[in-house]
């Protein structure tokens, strides 16, 4: 176990309501990983109120050990009082590589920190690896591939920022596989006393307003998505109705909620949720790239279109050419027969 060593890899560990997100887990595996490659440590770092007992929930996914900071005041997120602690604790402690959620948290303190710090920051990367880069006459060995879509998603971009450390990413949510656990894995937990006045929290939060999801796609082991080639909102039943034969979940294309079909909870892809289902049914759906960084390891996926070349197909595990007003009721029909 390394604890808070120098060039260690840092995972910036996001709390709501004093419980750990899901994406600030799924980093800790992805650094482990490359910290396995980099030879050193993996620490976390969780600001909050009364969150340390929290703190356990890292150690099995094999964090070494987690900087607590805690105060009344920091139980919501507060960009100056948040940025100044990580600020702090970066020049001290002097990480190589930190990482951040891609999330609403996420995307208003990366870019404070580096700002602070005058370091690169990759926004929104889908993968994250470890390698070489050589400009002219000079090599830097074991940096950090910041890999994202760019372009629209028309092409995968590699960023590399050698010249200073921390190399700094934030990454979306659901890009990164979960590690199988380790039962028993200790960690270590690290209090941090920081002076915080009241010239650090400018802004007060006075309610927090939130709507409840309607949907739940990264739990989902069946999701049953539509495209374009539904045709109309009204079509769009369709794949309600196969979802809830199914006991699946219903997802969509961006041209889809851009088009009114459903609303954008629903969105799978680049701009959308990350997903891995067991089983996705794609009814109408191109299979641009965009959509495909969102779904493509689904355990298996079962293709619907009339467009023998669509690209869906490239990636699909069964194929059916048809119109979905026809296959779709032929599904549901011949399930739950079975059933």
């Amino acid at each position: 176990m390394i604890m808070a060593e120098k060039n260690n890899v840092w995972v910036f560990i996001q709390q709501d309501d004093g419980r750990i997100v899901d994406v600030s887990i799924e980093l800790v595996c992805k650094a482990r990983e490359l910290a396995g490659r980099l030879k050193v440590g993996v620490n976390g770092v969780l600001i909050g109120d009364n969150i340390k007992a929290e703190a356990a929930k890292l150690f099995p996914y094999r964090c070494d050990e987690v900087f607590v900071i805690e105060d009344l005041r920091l139980k919501d997120y507060q960009p100056v009082p948040y940025t100044k602690i990580m600020v702090e604790l970066i020049k001290k402690y002097e990480p190589q590589i930190v990482l951040y959620g891609a999330t609403t948290v996420g995307r208003d303190l990366g870019p404070r920190v580096a700002s602070n710090l005058k370091v690169g920051l990759t926004a929104d990367c889908t993968d994250l690896q470890i390698g070489d880069h050589v400009i002219k006459d000079k090599t830097w060995t074991n940096i950090l591939y910041q890999i994202r879509p760019a372009f629209g998603g028309n092409i995968i971009a590699t960023i590399v920022s050698p010249e200073k450390k921390p190399q700094m990413a934030t990454v979306r949510e659901g890009v990164m596989k979960l590690s199988q656990p380790v039962k028993n894995a200790s960690g270590k937990v690290t209090p941090v006393e920081f002076k915080l006045s009241t010239e650090d929290f400018p802004t007060e939060v006075l309610k927090r307003v939130r709507e409840a999801k309607r949907v739940n796609l990264k739990g989902a082991r069946i999701i049953v998505s539509g495209g374009m080639g539904v045709g109309t909102k009204e079509n769009f039943k369709l794949i309600s109705d196969l979802a809830q034969a199914l006991g699946g979940e219903v997802g969509a294309s961006r041209a889809a909620v851009d088009a009114g079909f459903i609303a954008k909870d629903h969105q799978v892809g680049q701009t959308g949720t990350t997903v891995r289902p067991n089983l996705y049914i794609a009814c109408g759906i191109s299979g641009s790239i965009q959509h495909r960084a969102g779904m493509a390891e689904s355990g298996k996926i079962i293709a619907i279109n009339t467009d023998t070349e669509a690209p869906i197909f490239q990636i699909a595990h069964y194929g059916i050419v048809g119109e979905i007003n026809d296959v779709i009721p032929r599904i549901i029909k011949a399930f739950k027969a079975k059933a």
